[in-house]
């Protein structure tokens, strides 16, 4: 099954632009909000990884939260828990957030480069929510319908 590029627009955050303090460890820290412009008719769930490009640790996992139910929008501030009960029982995995949101927080005077990527699947990802990103790519692969990224910095 070949992947095709999903095209989404993350609210508050352009491609290559700058990330809004509220979308960080320095300002609420919470999860912005995501529109889908061209998800697939057979998407069942979609699924979003946010890493730190520049992190020694290469591509560090901020966050990981995977079995949202298919729709061309997803709401920001999405809460932490394992489970999230507003999302249908969407899992949020470990990441830097620890089943949450961790938005970036780079040391003090250093820009680092985040990564937005969305996943739409063709069914949802029997895991625990002590997963994290290699493990839930490897199940999820298969399953790939379309996938998009953006990158913003912050400081």
């Amino acid at each position: 099954m070949g992947t095709s590029t999903l095209e989404f627009v993350c609210t508050g955050i352009e491609n290559g632009g700058v990330f809004p303090i509220e979308n960080t460890g320095r300002g609420q820290d919470m999860s912005p909000e995501f529109i889908l412009k061209n998800l697939s008719p057979q998407a069942e769930t979609l699924a979003i990884t946010l890493e730190d490009l520049s992190h020694p640790i290469k591509s560090f996992t901020h966050w990981l939260i995977w079995n949202i139910p298919a729709a061309n929008e997803i709401r920001g501030g999405i809460p932490a828990g394992g489970r999230v009960r507003e999302l249908d029982g969407a899992c949020q995995g470990i990441g830097y957030g620890f089943h949450r949101y961790a938005g970036p927080k780079p040391p003090k005077g250093k820009t680092h480069t985040y990564r937005f990527t969305v996943y739409a699947l063709d069914c949802k990802i029997k895991l625990s929510a002590h997963t994290r990103k290699r493990r839930f790519l490897k199940k999820a692969t298969p399953h790939i319908l379309q996938r998009g990224s953006i990158t913003a910095n912050f400081e």
